[in-house]
Parts: C-alpha cells; structure tokens; sequence
C-alpha cells in the first residue's frame, strides 16, 4: 500500500481543484501500479476542469490524460512489462488496434475512462501502457500521448503525407507543433499560420518553409495557397469556426482538412458545395490507438524529436500551469513534475 498525492477536480472551474491524498493498493489481475514522473497538458484538460469537455462527468475526477514513469507493481497475468520499467499511458486505454467505436472512446484517461495522470501513483490495465525505447527520456515522453499521437495520426496515418507535399499547420500548441515536425521528417514542405513573429520563428525553428501572421493578414487562405505554388495537400485545422472556411476554401481538390481543434468554437460556416464539388477529404482525429502510439515511439526512437516544452510546474503549483493553458500564452506544451511530490 501506497499513499499518492493526486490533484481532484472537487467543482467544476479553477477554484474546485484541490490536493489530495489517497491510498493506493496492490494490483489486481491484468493491472500495472506506477509511480508516475512527469505529465503534460492539453486544452482538453482545461475544458474538462470548466466542465465543457463533459458537463456530465462524475466528480471527484484527477484531470489529464498524458503521462509517464515506472512501473512499481505488476498484478497476476502482466508480461507487457515489468517492475523497473520506464513506462508512458496510452491516451484510450481500451483502444488497441482498428477503428474506434463508441466504447473504444469511452476509456480516456482523466475523463470517461477514470482518474487521469496528475498523481504520483495510479493503477491501470496494463494494456494501457507501453514501455519506452531507452532514446525518449521520461519528461519527452510525458509530452506524446495525446498532442504528438493526434499530429501522428493526422500526419502520417490519416493524412498519409508524402515527399513534396505541401502542409499548412495552424498555430503553435502542442498537436501543432508536433504536426510541423512530423510533416517536415515525411518531406513535406510546411507553411505556418500563427499569430506573432515569436511564435513565427519558432516554426521556422522547426523547419517551417514559410510562416504567415494571420493578424496582419485575416484574409490568409490566397496567400498560403500562392506560397504552395497552389497546392495546399493537407491542412491541419485546429481553429475551428473562425479558420475552417478558408481551410476548405484554399485546399487544393481532393486535398484533406484534417480536423483536430476547435480554439474559435465548435459551429463553423463553410461553402458545402465547394468541399463537395472539390472532393475535398474532411478527416476527423481523435488521438489514435496503441499500436499507433507504439509505432510513433518507434519512429522517434530512430529520428528523434524536440517537443516544445513552454514552461514547467510541479503538482503543488498545477493550478498555475492551469491557468497558463487559458491565457493562451504558451507555445508547445506545459509539464508538470511529480517527483517532487512523491
């Protein structure tokens, strides 16, 4: 037996988290313990601390879907891993492979599936855990398995880039940051669309061909299109209302709007029978399945990767990394350290 300090959604809103510790046993059958090290935030995190994500959440609920570190105990029947191993959650525990389906989506973590990753110890299914290549270090793989998983699938699985395409990545968070990087190493040339020349050299930093300041120029859509020489192959919508229009718009026929955020909100005006017309592909992506993840890993182990880290809190301190997420100032991903609250 184990005591875990954890953070619970008490109230739905910033003011109803609170710090808590609870006893956390032995594994059942099936089960892994970990003492987890670092974990990171995505907007679905804050939209599940307001009460947005699932107005109907049962609480109390520890947040947040993305962590990492060892395993401590392992339950009858686990050979997937073993105690000592350095570990990172799977986003749907009870996705493994295939297509969704309803009950697939019903097993994130920090939400419908159960208590989330902003805690020093948890029990899963071993199922929802997979071992780490010896080149991703702890703090990096805390930052995959949401952003960098749902930039993966829209990339590479789904959006099936290829050499010379031509990407249009929206903005500087996580899923975005990760999605320029993934597109460059397919040989893709990519064009950035954020909102200051810091964020604007950030991708450039990433290996972003051309960058556009949708502030000084609203009206975006013509000019990527002309900076792709008029083949937009795929872009990576994470606006929402405000963006998607020109997203359909300036796509080239039969090119794909994958569809991964909704920062402007969830309703959008769009021409219909342009995207009809245009056989334009409007892909939806919701993270991936564990194979997949296995697979990213994979990759990375091989050609690397450098996750954007804005800034670093410890669990004490989660609240602030909270709020950081809803101002809107961050570029890549916040963590948070576990470590030093164990």
């Amino acid at each position: 037996m184990v005591r875990a300090t954890r953070l619970e959604i008490t109230a739905f809103g910033l003011d109803g988290l609170r710090l808590a510790t609870r006893e956390v046993g032995e594994p059942g059958p099936g089960e892994v313990r970990l003492r987890l090290q670092a974990a990171s935030l995505n907007r679905r995190d804050l939209l599940l601390v307001e009460g947005i994500y699932n107005p109907k959440q049962t609480l109390p609920v520890v947040p947040c879907s993305d962590g990492a570190g060892i395993v401590e105990a392992v339950g009858p029947g686990v050979t997937r891993v073993a105690p000592g191993d350095r570990v990172a959650l799977h986003f749907f525990t009870g996705w493994i492979s295939g297509e969704p389906n309803t009950e697939k989506l019903a097993t994130a973590l920090g939400g419908p599936g159960g208590d989330g990753t902003l805690a020093t110890h948890m029990i899963v299914s071993a199922e929802a855990v997979v071992k780490l290549p010896e080149a991703i270090d702890t703090a990096t793989a805390a930052t995959l398995p949401c952003a960098a998983l749902t930039a993966w699938s829209a990339i590479v699985d789904l959006g099936r880039v290829r050499p010379g395409d031509t990407v249009l990545i929206q903005g500087t968070g996580g899923v975005s940051l990760f999605a320029l990087q993934f597109a460059v190493r397919a040989g893709a040339r990519v064009i950035g669309l954020t909102s200051s020349p810091e964020r604007a050299e950030v991708m450039r930093r990433l290996g972003a061909a051309e960058v556009v300041n949708y502030r000084e120029v609203p009206k975006w859509g013509p000019v990527a299109r002309d900076l792709a020489g008029g083949r937009l192959d795929l872009v990576v919508e994470v606006g929402g209302a405000e963006t998607l229009d020109q997203s359909v718009r300036f796509v080239r026929p039969g090119g794909t709007v994958a569809l991964i955020g909704v920062l402007s909100g969830n309703f959008a005006t769009f021409n219909l029978s342009l995207a009809v017309m245009r056989q334009v592909r409007m892909q939806g992506v919701t993270c991936g399945d564990r194979e997949a993840f296995e697979a990213m890993l994979r990759s990375i182990a091989v050609s690397g990767i450098d996750p954007v880290i804005d800034s670093r809190f410890v669990l004490t301190d989660a609240r602030a990394a909270f709020e950081r997420m809803k101002a809107n100032g961050h570029v890549g991903k916040i963590l948070i350290d576990l470590e030093e609250a164990s």
